[in-house]
């Protein structure tokens, strides 16, 4: 069953729910988020991914906040929360996963959010899918010089910004995502 949440931002109304989709390694348990416009005049959806043995549940606080304009989809990657396992646990297991929800769900395109080891499966799915995969956030990303082509279309940030308040966080993606230059590049303090 649905729910429906009043956003604190411009009172937008926000439908947030748990669903299953089925992947090549069996059901995939997603959380999602989208606006109550019906999705038509949105922008392109958020898919956002755990840490290691995480689940969905890490992003739920931040769902209805980023779902104001866009659809967000958190699955719980094969083998965490209430998925089901894959048969290896890498990173390649759970960008193939992610891809099978995009195909499921007819997306053309998409932004990626990943947390920690969730931004190496982020990186793994663009890699893959370059065509699937327009932007992504990396929250707590390994060093980025060991991975091509992540500077592009990346706005990369260091772990203590999820410790942040919701809302700041939010507006720090939200800017990213919304921006007209595809190469911006942002590097965590320090």
């Amino acid at each position: 069953m649905a729910k429906q949440t009043q956003s604190p931002e411009r009172g937008t109304s926000v439908r947030t729910r748990r669903a299953y989709f089925d992947c090549r390694f069996g059901q995939l348990h997603v959380r999602t988020a989208f606006p109550t416009t019906g999705g038509f005049d949105e922008e392109v959806p958020l898919i956002c991914l755990h840490e290691g043995a995480g689940s969905s549940r890490t992003f739920a606080p931040l769902l209805a906040l980023i779902a104001i304009n866009r659809s967000v989809y958190a699955p719980d990657l094969p083998g965490c929360g209430e998925s089901d396992p894959a048969p290896s646990s890498a990173l390649e297991a759970a960008a193939l996963a992610v891809a099978d929800l995009a195909a499921d769900l007819r997306l053309r395109q998409i932004d990626v959010l990943g947390l920690r080891s969730g931004a190496g499966a982020a990186l793994q799915l663009a890699a893959a899918r370059p065509s699937l995969v327009r932007r992504r956030v990396l929250i707590g990303a390994a060093p980025l010089e060991r991975v091509p082509d992540a500077a592009g279309n990346s706005l990369v940030l260091g772990a203590e910004v999820f410790e942040l308040a919701p809302a700041s966080l939010v507006a720090q993606i939200r800017a990213f995502l919304e921006a007209a230059d595809l190469n911006t590049r942002a590097t965590p303090p320090g």
